[in-house]
C-alpha cells in the first residue's frame, strides 16, 4: 500500500505560483510513477504531469508545459509540482497518485487539495 498526502493548494491571482507536495509513505517509490491530476466543477478529471521515480522522466498535458514543473526528492520521498503563470483555467481540486510502473491504472491516489486562481 502506498499512502499519499497532498498539501500546498490555495488561492492565488492569476499569474501567480504555488507549490504542490505529494508526501508518499507506505513503500519505496523506486518501481513507480507519480502523477498529478486536477479536476474541475462539472468537467472530466485531467492527467496534468507525472514522473517516473527512477529515472526521472516526465510527462506533462500540453495544456501545462512551460508552465509547471514536477520534481521529486528522494530523500523526502515526496514529490511536487511548482506551477507557475497560473492562470483562471487553472482552478481544480489537484490529486497526486502513484502507479507502478508498467501498470496502466494509477491505483493509489490522495484526498486533493484545492488551487483557486482569481482575476
Amino acid at each position: 500500500q502506498v499512502q499519499l498526502v497532498e498539501s500546498g493548494g490555495g488561492s492565488v491571482q492569476a499569474g501567480g505560483s504555488l507549490r504542490l507536495s505529494c508526501a508518499a509513505s507506505g513503500r519505496a517509490l523506486s518501481s513507480y510513477v507519480v502523477g498529478w491530476f486536477r479536476q474541475a466543477p462539472g468537467k472530466e478529471r485531467e492527467h496534468v504531469a507525472a514522473i517516473r521515480w527512477s529515472g526521472g522522466i516526465t510527462y506533462y498535458a500540453d495544456f501545462v508545459k512551460g508552465r509547471f514543473t514536477i520534481s521529486r526528492d528522494n530523500a523526502r520521498n515526496t514529490v511536487y509540482l511548482q506551477m507557475n503563470s497560473l492562470k483562471l483555467e487553472d482552478t481544480a481540486v489537484y490529486y497526486c497518485a502513484a502507479r507502478i510502473r508498467g501498470n496502466y491504472e494509477f491505483e493509489y491516489w490522495g484526498q486533493g487539495t484545492q488551487v483557486t486562481v482569481s482575476s
